[in-house]
């Protein structure tokens, strides 16, 4: 088994069947010790984050799976913190795809002249460029295909299935008297006919939500889905 990316939150290893091995650490995503699901620096470590983010992505991976949604998704074993996925390739080096059900964090930021913290979203997209020194950059579907990085039949087969998926959570956490706020997702080409699927991860880091009014930190959060 060999190691080939040592990531922010997770290392990626190569096994030998072709297939890949996805190590989830106990860091997580924010700054000066805050967490923050979209900020692109560890800023803090959490003890058991790896396993509570794991137990999540397996759950819902296996959901969507179950729908008939494309993902690279195979196995995950808890106790190791590892999960087993297909081979895939990335848009780019990286794209981001973020959908947004409140105008909160950098939507609000960027936008906050015409909204309120909180405003309802219609299941707004956007799509960002992987991309720490400058600041993961949003980008346009003209600009995707402009610099190559993906087909306009791809953005609108990605944009088509971050909906579905979002649904799906979406509706699950309201079953739990949840609200989805906003999720982070990432898509890459997998199999031999290099079809658009979900990879990487779902878990409480990826996203925001909220029971009554009040933001639900990541690991109650898998808690609260899991354990009710």
């Amino acid at each position: 088994m060999e190691r080939i990316v040592l990531g922010k939150t997770k290392d990626v290893y190569r096994l030998d069947d072709g297939n890949y091995l996805l190590k989830f650490k106990d860091d997580v995503t924010g700054a000066n010790g805050v967490f923050d699901p979209g900020a692109n620096t560890v800023g803090l470590s959490i003890e058991g984050a790896g396993r509570a983010g794991l137990r999540l992505t397996k759950y819902f991976f296996e959901l969507i799976n179950g729908a008939g949604i494309p993902t690279h998704y195979l196995a995950a074993d808890i106790e190791q913190a590892t999960m087993t996925v297909m081979p895939a390739k990335m848009f780019g080096r990286g794209v981001e795809v973020i959908l947004r059900y409140r105008a909160v964090g950098s939507f609000h930021r960027r936008y906050g002249l015409y909204c309120q913290e909180g405003d309802p979203l219609d299941g707004y997209i956007e799509i960002t460029l992987k991309d720490d020194d400058r600041g993961d950059p949003l980008i346009t579907i003209d600009a995707l295909e402009m610099l190559g990085i993906m087909t306009k039949e791809e953005y609108k087969v990605l944009v088509r299935l971050a909906g579905k998926i979002g649904g799906i959570i979406k509706d699950e956490l309201a079953r739990k008297h949840l609200e989805l706020y906003d999720i982070k997702f990432e898509f890459g080409r997998v199999g031999v006919d290099d079809h658009v699927a979900l990879i990487d991860e779902i878990s409480g880091g990826n996203m925001r939500a909220y029971r009554d009014g009040k933001y639900i930190e990541p690991l109650l959060l898998e808690k609260l889905i899991l354990d009710q």
